[in-house]
């Protein structure tokens, strides 16, 4: 302790058990203060920490104040957060028992701080060789990695945490830290496209701008200034006094490659991080009729670039979205402040999935590498939460109820394990106490959570009724089903005094911290969460590596709507409450003194807010109604028998009885102490410290008595004992030494036998032998299995277990395929018959083939049909569109048609007239060229004069709209592929001809002999 118990008026008591008067809030912030202001920022409620933010560098965490705090008992030394650590590594390591670090405080407490000061003490003091010291640089720099994807500065806090983290570090059984993973939770991607004034974005922009080379920008088309840009100019807040970004740059690029990524990766990673910038730039226009179109093809060019996207997708993608209405699906123009929206989900999507990407990348540099750590048995774990604090803004909309929603579980959480459980402990002992009453805030938590009553669930149960949805039905529904509650408060339901401060859009709930006002608008937005599905489209088809990862195919096949943002939220959390409640916890209090970050000033109002929501004193009160320390009998008799004659150097009678002789020969007074049925409880840490100062005092004494054995034995008596000791010791090593010998050159000796016979039968000369070859194949085959049908590789066995491999084989081929088709989805499988039916038309016969494969065939590319179109075809439904160009057979004038394909017909639409009808039946073939252009012609029967000739069309889309015309129409084996020019019939007994050169860019033009001519480049995209 400082300076014991004597400094106790100048820096306060360094436990709050010690303090006087315990049930007084004014006392806990004086102490808090005496000690903030002599630099002393932590302070135990017996097991808990507290921890005050001092805003300054304080010299307390050198390697010398590591190895101060290494292996010392928790009480022993002043409080730190290197003791929390310590002890939570020895308590792992003693009991194999799974800890966690709970830290916990609101925004700006230093939480982070306090994670990384944990970390950097296990880097340093954890046993370690050079392998595993490079894992521990890998965990300390995925740190900067995470602040700079998810940090930004707020109103009150300059490095804010904008997504929660979840850290197991993994250790083995000697301690020494093994692998890592990191759980991540509800990044607030909203702040990519707002900022409040005064506030940033996520702090990567800004480094990406200031630390970033002219080159590297110029390669992204970026510019220094970051008021060009306006996903950063809202918050009018580009530099900030505490950041050095140019600095920050350089941490976060050494830190990626130690990490593990690649340059590749980090310029792809970058490009996304500049594509978002460019999206947010992207301005849009309204026409006559009200439609929108994109105003800036110069960041629609960028972003083809750096998103590796189809730039025309995108431009359709977002002006346009699909809508499917009785199984028919539709293209709808979208207005001004739908493109708007449409282009701001597209930005939170592509920053938030591409963190989730960022977390699984550093995941797979932490994880465990050998096979033997995967067992629960030889490994085993500290979990690190470090997750938002309680937030209470001018403005909380659902990213703040999302937060202080997790801060309640985490206060129940809190109480549960700390509370609850030290209440049962003494009544299972049997020890009559003062019961402490304290807020459950169950009460609150069920509020948010309750299924089909809850707030997520009514939230949830709005976003998917059909018809118009809103905020303020959404609210009407709350105070419909929530009206009595008593923590739930709206404008309707309030008395005439909370009315005044309160808007109509508002709901308030009285949290266990505290009452917010939540304002409702844009709650079932940002509930939804949803990304229209040809944005989707567009981006799992980029070919940026990580978005392709992150927008997955199957996404967009899947018809099953996703859960709800809270609702996965929701989930999360449960599930890291089950992680959470399956460990030995220690928990660290953080507590920002000011709200203007500056050192040395202490604002006793904001402390008392945080002291109450934190629960402080309702903890403090529970351990002195109680008893601030425990041992079992067994334990505390072992450690201190020596101070009693009675007790040393044996005792045995019952435990109870020892313990209590021992304590009447210490002079215990009954207040000091109670003995329960199989622990004695220890009020006062002052009792244990003079127990261990005595301890201390007789070990020389203890140490004396060991060596001289007793007063009757003599020092040749030692000796002869240590002597008889060790040469028994030496002796079961050495034969212990002689059978292992024996047993290996018997091994040798089989083996090698083994080998000689090994083409005889099986039997006893070779048995040894066959088995391990045998043994050894199968488990090299387990390590290398084919992942999915399309692995072809498979270990060359060895000629005894040929058959067998072949066997073995031909049944994993077989399980992969059957649990392939079992994963198909319809809309998967019919993707994949086109796909098969594209390859044999097209496979080694058309240019433009290859860079088709990878992207999908989409149901259709048509804009919307007209109704008196629709109308004309009754009941035959259109199954696929696209839009075309038809050339005239005469003058070969082009021409805009949508070319719609039903079960039994195809159609060519010139707005809402039907110009022309071709009948699958009489469709003779089609016919395509062997280069990379878009043309193709329709071939009809010249005998029949009510049916027109060939159709000479071209479309963008050619290998998709061929196939599924010819599927259709049954004609897959009239498709036929020209390597020269392709011949047409224009009237009865009249031809026409098609003839395609190379050129330097595509054109298509009337040519000499009257002849259609078109011009194909070696490199253009069809």
């Amino acid at each position: 302790m400082e300076s014991a118990l004597t400094a106790r008026d100048r820096v306060g008591v360094q436990d709050f058990v010690l303090l006087e008067n315990y049930n007084s809030e004014a006392a806990f912030i004086e102490n808090l203060r005496r000690r903030f202001k002599e630099n002393l920022i932590y302070t135990y409620i017996g097991s808990v920490l507290v921890s005050v933010n001092p805003y300054k560098e304080l010299e307390i965490y050198s390697k010398q104040q590591m190895e101060r705090y290494r292996g010392v008992s928790f009480y022993e030394i002043s409080p730190h957060i290197y003791s929390v650590s310590d002890n939570t590594y020895r308590a792992m390591k003693t009991s194999r028992k799974d800890q966690c670090i709970l830290i916990s405080g609101e925004s700006g407490a230093g939480k982070t701080e306090a994670s990384k000061k944990i970390l950097l003490y296990y880097a340093v003091t954890c046993p370690t060789n050079d392998r595993m010291a490079a894992l521990g640089d890998r965990l300390l720099q995925s740190n900067p990695v995470l602040e700079a994807f998810g940090n930004a500065k707020t109103l009150r806090n300059d490095n804010s945490s904008r997504f929660g983290k979840y850290m197991d570090v993994q250790f083995d059984f000697r301690g020494v830290p093994v692998g890592g993973h990191i759980l991540n939770y509800l990044l607030e991607k909203s702040r990519v496209v707002h900022q409040n004034p005064g506030e940033r974005n996520f702090h990567i922009f800004y480094q990406l701008l200031n630390g970033g080379d002219e080159m590297l920008l110029k390669t992204l088309y970026l510019e220094k200034n970051p008021h060009n840009y306006n996903y950063l100019a809202k918050g009018n807040c580009p530099r900030v006094s505490s950041i050095n970004d140019k600095n920050d740059w350089k941490v976060v690029m050494k830190a990626l490659s130690v990490i593990g990524f690649t340059e590749e990766e980090v310029q792809k990673l970058l490009s996304i991080i500049s594509g978002v910038l460019h999206l947010g730039n992207i301005q849009f226009g309204e026409g006559e009729e009200g439609e929108t179109y994109i105003t800036t093809e110069t960041q629609i060019a960028n972003l083809t670039e750096l998103l590796g996207v189809d730039g025309s997708a995108l431009t359709e993608a977002l002006t346009h979205k699909k809508l499917t209405a009785k199984g028919e699906e539709m293209i709808s123009p979208l207005n001004f402040e739908q493109a708007m929206s449409a282009r701001d989900a597209l930005a939170k999507a592509v920053y938030g999935r591409t963190f989730n990407w960022l977390v699984e990348k550093i995941n797979q540099s932490l994880a465990l590498k050998e096979e033997i750590y995967h067992s629960s048995k030889s490994s085993s774990v500290i979990g690190l939460l470090d997750i938002y604090g309680f937030e209470v803004l001018q403005h909380n909309s659902f990213e703040q109820f999302c937060i202080n929603y997790c801060n309640e579980k985490l206060q129940q959480l809190f109480i549960e394990l700390t509370l609850r459980s030290e209440q049962e402990e003494y009544e299972t002992e049997g020890i009559a106490w003062e019961t402490v009453q304290y807020f459950d805030n169950k009460i609150i938590c069920d509020l948010i959570e309750e299924k089909h009553k809850g707030i997520i669930s009514i939230l949830d149960e709005e976003c998917l009724r059909p018809g118009e949805t809103g905020d303020l039905s959404f609210l009407e529904k709350l105070e419909d089903t929530l009206g009595g509650h008593p923590h739930f408060v709206t404008h309707k339901l309030a008395n005439g005094k909370t009315r005044r401060v309160m808007s109509r859009e508002e709901f308030r709930l009285l949290h266990y911290a505290g009452e917010v006002n939540y304002n409702v608008k844009g709650f079932v937005d940002k509930n939804n969460d949803l990304l229209n599905r040809n944005l989707k489209e567009v981006m799992c088809q980029s070919d940026n590596q990580i978005l392709s990862h992150c927008f997955h195919r199957e996404e967009v096949m899947d018809q099953k709507r996703p859960e709800m943002a809270a609702t996965q939220f929701k989930n999360s959390l449960m599930k890291l409450m089950e992680i959470l409640m399956s460990k030995e916890p220690s928990y660290v209090r953080c507590i920002k003194p000011n709200d203007a970050k500056q050192p040395g000033r202490f604002d006793e109002v904001l402390v008392r807010h945080q002291v109450k929501y934190l629960g402080l004193m309702e903890n403090l009160r529970v351990r002195r109604a109680g008893f601030a320390y425990r041992r079992h009998f067994e334990a505390f008799l072992q450690r201190y028998k020596p101070l009693c004659p009675e007790t040393w150097p044996n005792w045995h009678g019952r435990l109870a009885d020892g313990v209590s002789t021992l304590i009447n020969h210490l002079g215990y007074k009954p207040e000091e102490y109670k003995l329960g049925r199989s622990k004695i409880f220890i009020r006062f840490p002052k009792t244990l410290f003079t127990t261990e100062d005595a301890l201390e005092a007789k070990k020389p004494e203890i140490g004396k008595y060991a060596c001289s054995g007793s007063e009757t034995l003599g020092l040749h008596v030692c000796v002869y004992t240590v002597i008889v000791i060790q040469s028994g010791w030496r002796g079961m090593k050495a034969r212990r030494r002689a059978k292992r010998r024996r047993e290996a050159a018997e091994l040798i000796r089989r083996f090698i036998k083994g080998f000689i016979y090994r083409h005889n039968e099986y039997g006893p000369e070779n048995d040894y032998f066959l088995d391990h070859v045998r043994y050894s194949f199968l488990k090299n085959l387990r390590k290398n299995l084919p992942e999915n049908v399309l692995d072809k590789r498979w270990p060359t066995p060895p000629p005894l277990v040929t058959e067998a491999s072949e066997y073995l084989r031909m049944l994993h081929m077989r399980n992969m395929v059957m649990k392939y088709c079992r994963r198909v989805q319809p809309e998967w499988k019919k993707q994949m018959v086109q796909k098969v039916v594209a390859s044999e038309i097209f496979k080694d016969q058309k240019d433009s083939y290859p860079e088709s494969v990878g992207r999908l065939f989409l149901d259709t590319r048509r804009e919307q049909i007209n109704l008196k179109v629709v109308q004309t075809l009754g009941n035959d439904k259109v199954q696929y569109g696209a839009s075309v160009t038809k050339y005239d057979r005469r003058g070969f004038k082009p021409r805009p048609r949508q070319l719609l394909l039903t079960n039994n017909f195809a159609v060519l639409v010139d707005r809402t007239k039907i110009k022309q009808k071709i009948d699958y039946a009489t469709m003779r073939g089609i016919s395509l060229s062997s280069l990379r252009d878009g043309m193709f012609v329709v071939h009809m029967p010249t005998e029949d004069n009510k049916q027109k000739t060939d159709v000479v069309l071209q479309s963008n889309h050619v290998i998709e709209l061929v196939t599924k015309l010819a599927m259709m129409a049954g004609k897959i084996d009239y498709v036929n592929i020209s390597p020269g020019s392709i011949r047409f019939a224009v009237a009865r007994g009249k031809e026409g001809i098609i003839d395609f050169v190379r050129g330097s860019e595509m054109k298509v033009a009337k040519g000499k002999r009257g002849h259609l001519l078109v011009t194909v480049p070696g490199s253009s995209t069809t």
